[in-house]
């Protein structure tokens, strides 16, 4: 392997650290993350869950487990998102109504 690809290695390896340290610090979720290090969420993924696995794997099961807990609340963080999409949508119409 040249420089350049041994460079990019341990760059990939560094972000592969950092965002599974965000995921632990801010109890975040794939989509945060993803989108606080502008990269998409398939790469979160196979960051967390691939590349972390051979670098630190401690480090790749306590993440594991905070993205657990998100996968297995997300149908409620949904549910609530819905819900107040619609209490806003009512009180804009009953805003306008009154003109």
């Amino acid at each position: 392997m040249n420089s350049y690809h041994l460079y990019k290695h341990k760059q990939i390896e560094e972000r592969a650290v950092e965002i599974a340290n965000y995921i632990i610090e801010n109890n975040a979720t794939v989509r945060e993350t993803a989108k606080k290090f502008g990269i998409s969420k398939s790469t979160v993924h196979k960051d967390v869950t691939e590349r972390l696995s051979r670098i630190d794997p401690l480090l790749a099961g306590q993440t594991r487990k905070i993205l657990e807990v998100n996968k297995a609340e997300r149908h409620i963080r949904g549910g609530l998102a819905t819900r107040e999409k619609y209490l806003n949508l009512s009180h804009a119409q009953q805003r306008t109504s009154f003109f």
